[in-house]
């Protein structure tokens, strides 16, 4: 949720995100019903005020008046309870439109409405192409069946469409990854977490995913309460409705999930294999700092390279690309995706998405700090008693997020990658160790 100070200062950028973000919502409308709220609101006070002049007036008067200016009071009460209720329409109808406005995006952000309109940025290692193997290329369809690593066909017998099980080496390469990266998170001090993927609805509005990708995501309704796409939900709403002071800032998470995805309006696309899937693990850094632009400007590129340096390790050539209006999503100010070089589909694929929010998640969470009073220097002229106190301030806090790695997906790349003229998969220096030591995977005997 963007600040309705800068709907009404600057509609016209408001707009223009809308358009660039291919979204449509009607910012004059909204301005029409933020009128009415505040001319409302005007009323009110006007005759709460009125009201209590009234009662302080019959009280003072004498006993036989006291009837006569209670029923005169009539016609006030009446309007302020009118007033009462048209304000809460007003109040219902002018919150569910604010949940519908964009965060205005970064000034260089691309405009755009489709991935042709992202910008790529840098490119990392050599993508291996089907032809330069040397050998009959295997996808990891292929792979999977011939080394026993992957079984779609009983996945889909226990969960239909879109599901899977990982076995025997597979199932170790998946948690190989996802230790790997977890270690990788450790080591530059964020703090692990473990968290509950089953929400209330509220935090997936106030992250952002409702209520416009509602159809998206797996709702347990009877309890009023959702699986989560991705571990950015509950960790991001783990602060939510407190007041951090700006000496806690920035908190730095990392937290590992099960996330549930419908896959709802990716219908017919992907429909064999690992890379569109009901589910997956994921590891999910998460950034809460102060409002500066600059300070999560610079998380953002952190963040980034956090998840870099884990592609690098796992030896796996990609590609960063800034992502362009119409597909950063509605509350992200700028957003990056990592594409990593998958042979099978013979292009660069989507991994990674780091995202920045400013404050648009932190308004919806009522997510905020509060700033420390400055100090001032020893013998300066200020640092006696100055007759006035320095106030400290509440903000919201920017919230950032990215991927650290998701599996099965990112197990695409790493076999069809790795894989060797005798069918088995050589398995990168630094999975090793937690793959028992184990330096190939090849097929079982039979």
């Amino acid at each position: 949720m963007i600040d309705i100070k800068v709907i009404r200062e600057e509609p016209d950028r408001v707009k223009k995100a809308c358009a660039d973000k291919g979204m449509t919502v009607d910012i004059d409308h909204l301005l029409s019903i933020d009128a009415r709220r505040r001319e409302l609101e005007t009323e009110f006070n006007e005759l709460r005020h009125q009201q209590r002049q009234a009662g302080e007036k019959i009280a003072k008067a004498p006993k036989e008046e006291k009837a006569v200016l209670s029923k005169e009071m009539g016609p006030i009460r009446d309007r302020i309870k009118a007033v009462e209720e048209e304000r809460a329409s007003v109040d219902a109808e002018l919150h569910e439109l604010m949940l519908r406005v964009p965060q205005v995006p970064h000034d260089d952000a691309p405009v755009g409405h489709g991935d042709e309109s992202n910008v790529e940025l840098r490119k990392v290692g050599e993508p291996r192409r089907k032809g330069d193997f040397g050998f009959e290329f295997k996808d990891h369809l292929a792979l999977g069946e011939s080394l026993g690593l992957f079984d779609f066909e009983r996945g889909v017998k226990l969960a239909g469409s879109r599901n899977y099980v990982l076995c025997g080496a597979g199932a170790m390469l998946h948690e190989a990854v996802l230790r790997l990266a977890w270690d990788i998170m450790l080591r530059r001090d964020f703090v692990p977490l473990t968290v509950p993927v089953l929400v209330n609805e509220r935090l997936m509005v106030g992250t952002g995913f409702f209520p416009l990708h509602r159809d998206e995501v797996y709702l347990a309704e009877r309890d009023n309460q959702c699986l989560v796409g991705t571990a950015e939900v509950p960790v991001t709403g783990l602060h939510c409705d407190e007041i951090l002071s700006e000496d806690e800032l920035p908190k730095l998470y990392v937290a590992r999930s099960t996330c549930f995805r419908r896959e709802a309006g990716a219908a017919g696309r992907d429909t064999r294999g690992l890379y569109r899937v009901h589910f997956m693990d994921k590891l999910e850094q998460v950034v809460l700092c102060k409002a500066d632009p600059e300070e999560s400007a610079k998380w953002h590129e952190i963040i980034l390279l956090n998840s870099e340096d884990v592609l690098q390790a796992l030896e796996l050539p990609y590609r960063v690309v800034e992502v362009c209006t119409g597909e950063m999503g509605q509350g992200k100010y700028r957003m990056y995706d990592i594409e990593t070089w998958m042979p099978s589909r013979e292009s660069y694929s989507e991994t990674h998405s780091a995202s920045s929010f400013h404050d648009f998640q932190a308004r919806r969470l009522n997510l905020r700090y509060r700033t420390s009073p400055p100090v001032a220097a020893a013998g300066s002229r200020t640092a006696g008693k100055t007759g006035r106190k320095v106030k400290s301030e509440i903000h919201f806090c920017h919230t950032l997020n990215n991927t650290v790695i998701a599996s099965p997906r990112i197990l695409i790349p790493l076999v069809e990658t790795n894989q060797n003229a005798d069918g088995s998969v050589s398995i990168p220096q630094a999975l090793r160790p937690y793959m028992q030591g184990m330096e190939r995977i090849e097929a079982p005997a039979s």
